[in-house]
């Protein structure tokens, strides 16, 4: 049994299919540096990571398939489930030695798969283009916020969603809140992004553990008026509700109570 060994990123995973092609040999599994190790591995194979055996599988990958299956390839990497990156190799192996498409051929189990997952991971990104919540927060950074500071305010988000799809939305809500600061922050992972007007960067709270308490933004975080806009949100929720017509099944179906937590709307009303 021959296991390849990389560094679980991406650009490494298409350095392994190249050395595969090169070596003749294909993996039964990828593992990472202190990964346990199957009993039956007997061979092994360290994949380095190389610019130019990236860049050859990247181009080739790009001029063999549709845009559509690399953007299912992705999906799948991102949902992070077991052997996801073995999937996604397997995959890009078949459509190498494959004289034609193989996007429709869901004879092959790996083919299926990729379409099932991929199809679960969009519409997990859906739910979360949906269900994001902002929250108007003074800069975390700053340490003193003069009154009436509109540079420093931040509309802050946080989301924990099943699959890694917090960079599939980046770009919406680029594109929706352009004129304005935003940062949204994956709890469950432990990273998120900021837009700062300019451009995307990437953003860690290590130094900031007192944002979030119990997956909601400190309320000492909180601009002035957005407890007043939360609280004016729910009642007028609860004013629009028409009690006779409550579905608790229909509306867990159109909205997962897992996001429940990180919206205003669900929330009780506070005095």
């Amino acid at each position: 049994m021959l296991a390849f060994y990389y560094d679980k990123s991406f650009e490494s995973l298409l350095c392994a299919v190249f050395d595969a092609f090169k070596l003749k040999k294909m993996p039964e599994c990828l593992l990472t540096t202190g990964q346990v190790e199957p009993l039956l591995v007997s061979d092994r194979h360290h994949v380095e990571f190389c610019d130019v055996k990236y860049e050859r599988v990247r181009v080739a990958l790009i001029n063999k398939i549709s845009k559509v299956a690399l953007r299912q390839l992705m999906y799948v990497w991102l949902s992070e489930l077991p052997e996801s990156d073995l999937i996604v190799f397997r995959y890009i192996c078949k459509v190498f030695k494959s004289s034609k498409s193989i996007e429709t051929d869901f004879a092959d189990q790996d083919v299926l798969t990729v379409h099932d997952i991929a199809k679960k991971v969009s519409r997990e990104r859906h739910r979360v283009m949906q269900f994001v919540r902002f929250n108007a927060i003074n800069n975390p950074l700053k340490d003193v916020v003069e009154p009436n500071d509109r540079e420093d305010k931040i509309y802050f988000s946080i989301i924990a969603p099943i699959y890694n799809v917090l960079p599939l939305v980046i770009k919406f809500f680029k594109e929706r809140f352009a004129d304005q600061k935003w940062a949204i922050y994956d709890e469950k992972r432990e990273y998120g992004y900021i837009y700062n007007l300019h451009g995307i960067e990437p953003v860690s709270l290590i130094d900031k553990d007192d944002l979030i308490i119990n997956s909601q933004v400190n309320q000492q975080y909180l601009t002035k008026d957005e407890a007043l806009f939360q609280t004016m949100w729910q009642r007028y929720c609860n004013a629009l509700t028409i009690k006779e017509r409550i579905n608790p099944k229909l509306q867990r179906q159109q909205m997962p109570s897992r996001f429940w937590h990180y919206l205003p709307e669900m929330k009780p009303i506070s005095n």
